[in-house]
């Protein structure tokens, strides 16, 4: 089996994984009665998973009929950001919940926050684009976390409902979340600057 082929083989593998994961969440919370699509869908994990998986079934297309894409590329490149971002986060804020709110089955907390991070970093340092993205270029990534951070501030309130604590401006105030969300988007940008840089040979 050639290169491609085995690339295209672990990017639908991982994708079914992914997606599997997604919706066991879905069924067991319907089962048992507290599944509210408006907020499971407002979980920064489950957005990033999504978009995660159609970037492996779109990649491993693109392999199987040996395409390379530009276009392509840049969205990997913004989902892989938005996994890191989703993985390192999770161990630092939230590892200690995922019983209590994050997800309602432990495997699935396993495959959506550690599994998947490293699957889709894996993936880009395996298969990186032909050129590199410049830096100004590849900061457009980090538009999508910040309209998150909105959208999750200004909902907050008028439904009541956070989708991490550290949103939550009862947990610390507004001061706390915005110390948070700077730390955070500097975890972002120091990302998107190794994810443009390595593996530098390839990229160039």
């Amino acid at each position: 089996m050639k290169a491609k082929n085995y690339l295209a083989t672990y990017r639908t593998l991982f994708a079914l994984l992914g997606f599997s994961a997604i919706v066991t969440e879905i069924a067991v919370l319907t089962e048992r009665g507290v599944f509210a699509p408006e907020n499971f869908f407002s979980f920064f994990t489950i957005e990033s998973n999504i978009l995660a998986v159609v970037s492996l079934l779109l990649g491993a297309l693109f392999a199987f009929a040996k395409i390379k894409s530009r276009k392509l590329d840049f969205f990997r490149g913004a989902v892989t950001l938005y996994m890191v971002v989703t993985g390192i986060v999770f161990a630092v804020l939230l590892s200690g919940l995922e019983n209590a709110q994050l997800t309602a089955v432990p495997w699935d907390n396993i495959v959506l926050h550690y599994i998947m991070p490293i699957v889709i970093a894996l993936d880009w340092f395996m298969d990186p684009p032909k050129k590199r993205f410049t830096m100004k270029k590849a900061l457009l990534w980090l538009a999508f976390p910040i309209a998150y951070l909105g959208y999750s501030l200004i909902r907050g309130p008028i439904v009541e409902w956070y989708p991490y604590p550290f949103l939550d401006p009862t947990n610390g105030g507004y001061g706390q979340i915005a110390i948070t969300s700077v730390a955070i988007a500097v975890l972002g940008i120091l990302l998107v600057t190794i994810i443009t840089r390595f593996p530098s040979k390839r990229a160039q």
